[in-house]
């Protein structure tokens, strides 16, 4: 399955013109990265990647309906899927950027 265009479109939308913005194809998707570390993604499974603090991951998934992502089995702490029928309208996906994109925005350039 190829990433909702659709939906990235809304994700540059939300992101506007931050500073290094930069958008890469990775994990069957479309990332948005700000200084070379992930913020989110529109997925190539659906939905969206969000990259938010690993400390935060339990809290999130607790009281959101994001899950912790699996990569070949593996639970990767930090990483969020949350389904596209969540994030459908603009002021939810919004959170779900402005999460990433602090985080992102919190880490040392790459």
């Amino acid at each position: 399955m190829a990433y909702d265009e659709e939906l990235a479109d809304r994700i540059r939308g939300l992101l506007g013109n931050r500073a290094h913005l930069t958008e890469q194809k990775m994990f069957g998707g479309l990332a948005f990265l700000i200084g070379g570390n992930m913020a989110i993604a529109a997925s190539g499974q659906g939905g969206i990647l969000v990259r938010v603090d690993p400390d935060e991951s339990d809290a999130l998934v607790a009281t959101t309906p994001a899950e912790v992502m699996e990569m070949r089995g593996r639970s990767m702490a930090g990483w969020l899927r949350v389904d596209s029928a969540d994030v459908a309208d603009d002021a939810k996906l919004g959170e779900w950027v402005e999460r990433g994109a602090g985080y992102a925005s919190s880490l040392p350039p790459k």
